[in-house]
């Protein structure tokens, strides 16, 4: 990766995380790995016909992303890239669910934790 010249300043990387999000981490990294490297408008194109029932975590969490840049950097949400998306574990809920012949079997209700950080594109 070049360095940017002396008097050129380097471009704002803008993060957003989602914590706790009760939708297991490899469903989560299906609909992470669609959107990895796009512009922002086309992600949220896709993210928006996508059937995944993660993909409405990850609008939120991009539209949250691209409130933060025009907010906070000053930049325009639409000529932004999305340049990582991470899906980390969370913490495991525990539930039981009764069986037959007085037995139960343990639930696991999965968690995860999003991130998503963008960068304005380098189109001069």
């Amino acid at each position: 990766m070049a360095k940017p010249a002396d008097n050129e300043p380097e471009a704002p990387i803008v993060r957003a995380k989602a914590r706790y999000v009760r939708v297991a981490p490899r469903k989560a990294r299906l609909v992470a790995n669609q959107i990895r490297g796009m512009q922002v408008d086309q992600a949220r194109t896709l993210l928006a016909f996508s059937s995944r029932g993660a993909a409405r975590d990850l609008a939120r969490l991009l539209d949250s992303a691209a409130a933060n840049a025009e907010a906070n950097h000053e930049l325009v949400a639409d000529d932004l890239r999305i340049t990582d998306v991470r899906v980390d574990e969370g913490p495991t809920l525990k539930r039981w669910r009764a069986r037959a012949r007085g037995r139960a079997t343990r639930i696991d209700k999965k968690t995860s934790h999003l991130s998503v950080a963008l960068t304005p594109t380098t189109d001069a």
